[in-house]
């Protein structure tokens, strides 16, 4: 599964940015998805709770404290895309942001080592 993750930039603070995730090659509807922060992809440099998850059924989604209310994850499984959308962005939003996957149609993850494919980062940067 190879995910591409696209959508960063650089923004004031209270500005928006809508983070997207697709995949090539599969069908992303059978995975769970998240959005993490600078995460590294190897688990040995720990783990993460993530930004947004949402289940492959798309019926169960779950936020980070932090960005509750401000994010909001979604998916349209037409366009194989998993969505972040980003809004009140804050300078402490500020970081690169990675989707991951895991085949698993009804769940959904907070944790990083959860997660098996990971795609490259966008990096998000909010300025005050």
């Amino acid at each position: 599964v190879q995910l591409q993750a696209c959508g960063g930039g650089l923004v004031q603070a209270g500005g928006s940015l809508r983070l997207s995730c697709t995949a090539s090659g599969v069908n992303l509807e059978n995975y769970a998805i998240g959005w993490f922060r600078q995460v590294p992809i190897k688990e040995r440099e720990g783990v993460r709770e993530g930004v947004a998850c949402i289940s492959g059924s798309a019926d169960k989604t779950g936020y980070l404290d932090s960005v509750k209310g401000r994010f909001t994850i979604s998916r349209d499984n037409a366009k194989n895309t998993v969505y972040l959308q980003m809004n009140g962005l804050k300078p402490e939003d500020t970081a690169v942001h990675y989707c991951a996957a895991r085949s698993d149609y009804s769940g959904f993850y907070r944790l990083s080592n959860r997660y098996d494919y990971w795609g490259q980062g966008t990096q998000v940067t909010v300025s005050s």
